[in-house]
Order: structure tokens, then C-alpha cells, then sequence
């Protein structure tokens, strides 16, 4: 697949080889069946290109899809946006957060790379601040329609006139049955007002893209997919004839996407919904696919990645499994298990609720069951035990 520079200096992309060794995958998660039952190794991990646009640049990642990046004031400092060929313009995919640093990048490309075109709409993948911030800004600052999930859609909006929701008396109490302590409870109670400060106002109407339909964008036909797990009713971008897949953040090269239990949802099961995700595209999509995701490097080797990442978690689960029949164990007691380096009160949040979906992954596979305290204290432990 030829990689052409959409700006003056030319670009050579250079395979990255994979050193990631191949895993044993547990039986456990449907996904590792199918793979196995094939009896052959799946395609290595390997990257088209090694170095990612500079800011305000972008690269032709296949033909008539650009790719570009933009800054994130996080440890995960990027996201990727994808601009497709659409007549006389392009779509474009996602949008980073809403701050005037994004804003100028997205008016350099426009004014840069992108001269002489337009934006001719704007898809968004889900309701996450990096990927529908500025969603609002440029559907009116270019007059152009939003198109995403339902879900997303109502999210962002949830969110956005709530702020102050997880804030309540009841979701405090749920954290704090659980272990949390009272500065991690007051970090995730103040999430709303962060979320509100990283995404502008969306369009009052939007066009809803919902999984099994298709979607044409130019010259191309995309079958739209949905996932679960890291956000409900995620939408990917799948084109068959050339076995591309925009994947957002449903399967990344080399981290796993954030995967939580929140107040909203106590009994939630979503790191099992993003694990039946994962068996669909392994089961649907061939392994040789192109996969542009919505951070870090565009890829080959979705199957094996896919198998690296239901390791990971299977992994984690064993390790809930071996302390839980030592002692009863609230999810603040586990996060260390999981998670042992010194946390921030904003880490530890994330931290806290993705340690909550693998217990409550094993209390949903019946290996785990509650017991309650006479302070309301909830912990878990062995089920029959």
C-alpha cells in the first residue's frame, strides 16, 4: 500500500517488526476459540509507518484517507482524526477536545494541507471528550452535519447538561462501599465538570449511524460496526474491499483502551461487552486487515493484537482470583494488585473503575460473589466458599 505526504516533504514509512511474543489466550473469552480453532498463527504486528504526522501535517494512509494527529493535554497525548475523500472535500473522523490549541490545529489544516477543501461532514466514533470535544465548534463553524450513535450522541449531551450528577449522595456512597477513598470519591463526583469544560454544545439535530447499515463516503462503502466495553455503542468503519478498519479506540496497537465500571451502571458488565466486541471482529474480519486506530500507529495484525488483549485481561482476572482466596478484598483493596505504582486521585479513578470490571466480569462468571460489612462495606470473595 503506497503512503504519500499530503504536504511538501515526502514521507517513507518503514515496517516496524513485531517483538511482541505470541500469547497463550485462555479459553475463557469466545474471541481465543475462533482463533485457535483455525490451527494457524495469525499475522504478526507490524506498522506501514513508523513516525506519525507532524502537528499541522498530515500523510495519505491509503488512498483518499488522510491521516493527522492532534495534541491531548494528557499522558495519552494524542488523537488520531482521519480525513476521508468525499467529492469536492473530505469527511473527517473525530476531533480532539475543545480548547484553542485543537481549534488553531484544525485551522492549520484547513489552511495548509487541506487548501482548496472543505469539510463535507463530521463523524464521530463516541461521546469521549478526545473524540467529540470540538464536535459542536466545527459542525457550525463549516456548517457541516454530525454523524454518530445515538448513544454517543445522548451521552455527550447526558453529561454535558448534568455535570454535577455524580456528585450525588447515592453514587458518593457506591465508591465509598467499595473501598474508594474520600479524595479518589471527590475526583470521579467532579468528572462531569471536566467533561463539560473539554466538549462544545452539539448541533441540535444529528444523523444517527447505527451497526449493519452502510455508510458511503466518496468513492468508498464502509459496513458500519458497533463495540462495547470501552464506550457503549462505539462506532468502527469497515471498508471490505480494501480491508481497512477505522477502529477508534476498540483495539490499539500496543495499550488497551480503558474499560470501567461507573456509579451509573453498578452491576455492569463491560469489560464482557467488550470482550464479545472483540470475538465479532475477530470472527468477522479477516487478519490481514488495515487498522486505523484512534491513537497511536496505524496497523497489520488484528487478530494476533486481539489475542494479546484478551490475554492482558485474562491475566488480570487470575491475579483477582489468587488474592481474593487469600482474604476478602473490597475493588479499592484490588487496584493495587492490578495497578501497583504510586496513583494520582485522578488515576486511581480510572484505576479503581477498571479493577471494578474484572470483578464484576468474575462475579457475572459466577468464580466470585459479594459479602457486605456491618459498616456497608462491600467485598469479594470465592463463590461457595
Amino acid at each position: 500500500m503506497g503512503l504519500r505526504a499530503c504536504h511538501d516533504r515526502s514521507r517513507r514509512g518503514t515496517v516496524v517488526e513485531n517483538r511482541i511474543k505470541e500469547v497463550s489466550v485462555s479459553k475463557s473469552f469466545p474471541a481465543a476459540d475462533s482463533m485457535a480453532a483455525t490451527g494457524r498463527a495469525s499475522r504478526p504486528i507490524s506498522f506501514p509507518l513508523d513516525t506519525p504526522p507532524e502537528t499541522g501535517q498530515c500523510v495519505e494512509i491509503a488512498p483518499g484517507i488522510l491521516w493527522a494527529r492532534l495534541a491531548l493535554p494528557f499522558r495519552l497525548n494524542h488523537v488520531n482524526i482521519f480525513l476521508i475523500e468525499d467529492g469536492d472535500g473530505y469527511a473527517a473522523v473525530d476531533t480532539g477536545i475543545a480548547d484553542e490549541q485543537t481549534k488553531a490545529a484544525w485551522q492549520t489544516l484547513l489552511s495548509g494541507p487541506l487548501k482548496g477543501k472543505r469539510l463535507t461532514r463530521l463523524i464521530v466514533t463516541h461521546h469521549h471528550p478526545d473524540h467529540i470535544g470540538l464536535a459542536g465548534w466545527l459542525c457550525s463553524e463549516f456548517g457541516i452535519p454530525l454523524l454518530t450513535s445515538q448513544t454517543g450522541f445522548l451521552a455527550c449531551n447526558n453529561i454535558s447538561l448534568s455535570p454535577n450528577a455524580l456528585g450525588s449522595d447515592a453514587y458518593r456512597a457506591f465508591y465509598r462501599a467499595h473501598g474508594m477513598s474520600e479524595a479518589t470519591a471527590e475526583t470521579v463526583s467532579t468528572q462531569g465538570n471536566f467533561y463539560l469544560r473539554m466538549v462544545t454544545p452539539l448541533p441540535l439535530t444529528f444523523f444517527r449511524l447505527v451497526a449493519g447499515e452502510k455508510l458511503k463516503i466518496g468513492s468508498r462503502v464502509f459496513d458500519i460496526l458497533s463495540g462495547d466495553g470501552h464506550a457503549p455503542e462505539q462506532i468502527m468503519l469497515y471498508d471490505a474491499s480494501a480491508r481497512l478498519l477505522l477502529a477508534a479506540d476498540q483495539v490499539l496497537a500496543r495499550i488497551t483502551p480503558n474499560v470501567s465500571v461507573w456509579a451509573v451502571e453498578p452491576d455492569g458488565d463491560p469489560l464482557g461487552l467488550y470482550t464479545r466486541s472483540l470475538a465479532s471482529i475477530a470472527a468477522s474480519l479477516p487478519e490481514d486487515t488495515f487498522v486505523l486506530p484512534g491513537h497511536e500507529l496505524p496497523f497489520y495484525g488484528l487478530h494476533t493484537r486481539i489475542g494479546e488483549i484478551l490475554a492482558h485481561h485474562e491475566e488480570r482476572c487470575g491475579l483477582i482470583l489468587k488474592a481474593t482466596a487469600e482474604k476478602p478484598m473490597t475493588v479499592a483493596d484490588l487496584v493495587p494488585v492490578l495497578f501497583p505504582r504510586p496513583l494520582d486521585p485522578h488515576q486511581m479513578s480510572f484505576a479503581f473503575s477498571e479493577t471494578h470490571a474484572h470483578v464484576n466480569l468474575l462475579i457475572h462468571r459466577e468464580n466470585l460473589v459479594w459479602e457486605r460489612d456491618a459498616a456497608g462495606i462491600l467485598r469479594v470473595v470465592p463463590a461457595g466458599r
